[in-house]
């Protein structure tokens, strides 16, 4: 036990007397970022919350269907950080956040928001969320899940065709002009922010139970800086 509040200690000593701990998940577009946030949240309950940078694309009414078609949509000025930064700092003081939400087919924001509760444990999970400096300093934990780029494009393949409605074609001229462009410029450099590296999170059982182990003591045991300075100290 006391091995685990240090770890605690060493990962999340900047938040001992905040609300809620935020852990920011980036890594490539395919690596795992939805599949470890969701194990997260089913593994913890009630006590997290899940924020997707996807649903903070800019809006583009004002475009029309063709010109939305053209944008580059992995470059860091396509999402909307302030408003998500916003949001992320309501939930730490205690608010309720309306999320927006996007869709895919038509390259736009719905009408649909979504109610998020602050929670003890907030998740927020993208591929930029690392190379954008006020997001990765609001975020307590930092993982970035680090997944051979052949592997991502097989996964980003099978999510967009059966998801998203996109054909092959569409897929790997994306690809080519922006997705692995950005990623090489903007989203692998992240990296280095990270606190903690994942390879292939969907075959590292061993870091899961690490953070959930970790996250689960946040939660149910009664942190405060007096558990890590000693009941003896004055």
């Amino acid at each position: 036990m006391k091995k685990v509040l240090l770890l605690c200690f060493l990962f999340v000593k900047p938040l001992l007397f905040a609300s809620s701990i935020i852990i920011g998940i980036a890594g490539g577009s395919g690596a795992g970022k939805t599949t470890l946030a969701d194990k997260l949240k089913e593994s913890l309950g009630d006590d997290v919350a899940i924020i997707r940078q996807d649903n903070y694309y800019k809006d583009l009414t004002h475009l029309s269907m063709s010109e939305r078609e053209k944008t580059n949509f992995d470059a860091p000025n396509s999402l909307d950080f302030a408003l998500l930064h916003s949001h992320l700092v309501d939930l730490k003081e205690g608010l309720i956040i309306q999320q927006p939400t996007y869709d895919f087919t038509t390259h736009n924001r719905t009408d649909v928001t979504i109610d998020v509760y602050p929670k003890k444990i907030i998740i927020i999970e993208g591929s930029l969320l690392l190379a954008i400096p006020e997001i990765r300093e609001i975020c307590d934990m930092k993982l970035y899940i680090d997944v051979d780029m052949d592997i991502c494009l097989c996964r980003r393949i099978e999510r967009d065709q059966r998801e998203r409605g996109r054909n092959f074609t569409d897929i790997r001229n994306q690809y080519l002009s922006t997705v692995r462009p950005m990623f090489l410029k903007y989203v692998a450099p992240s990296k280095s922010y990270a606190d903690l590296i994942i390879p292939n999170e969907t075959k590292n059982a061993v870091v899961l139970d690490f953070i959930t182990t970790l996250f689960s003591n946040v939660i149910n045991s009664p942190l405060s800086y007096q558990t890590f300075k000693g009941n003896h100290d004055e």
